[in-house]
């Protein structure tokens, strides 16, 4: 039985050094469509052509091509996070919050690989 209750939507989340810039890219070459920027986050977001997977976009002044982070959405982040880490799964840091937007933890698989959990504060 699976610890966390996972919804059907992952956000697939890459470094890129101009949002705006390679949101125009995706669309271009791959027909992906804004979802939308938000600038004070440093945040943007690409609906892709799987339904329910996004592609995320941080910017970053020096990003790190192959760096990316699969963001599993979760109804629930709290109840999640803390099955996991019954579990012994290792987190880092405390769940952000950025208010009325979406909640974050950030965990590690055996492998020390990076993965996510967010919650959708947006509705």
């Amino acid at each position: 039985m699976a610890l966390a209750a996972l919804t059907n939507v992952i956000t697939l989340s890459i470094s890129v050094s101009d949002r705006h810039a390679s949101a125009a890219w995706f669309k271009e070459k791959l027909g992906f469509e804004l979802r939308y920027h938000i600038d004070e986050a440093g945040w943007s977001e690409l609906a892709t052509k799987t339904d329910g997977v996004i592609l995320g976009m941080g910017e970053q002044s020096e990003p790190k091509p192959g760096n990316c982070v699969p963001v599993f959405g979760v109804e629930d982040i709290d109840a999640a996070r803390s099955a996991l880490e019954a579990a012994d799964v290792k987190f880092d840091g405390p769940t952000q919050v950025i208010p009325e937007m979406v909640k974050l933890a950030t965990f590690y698989d055996p492998d020390n690989n990076a993965f996510m959990l967010a919650q959708d504060l947006s509705s």
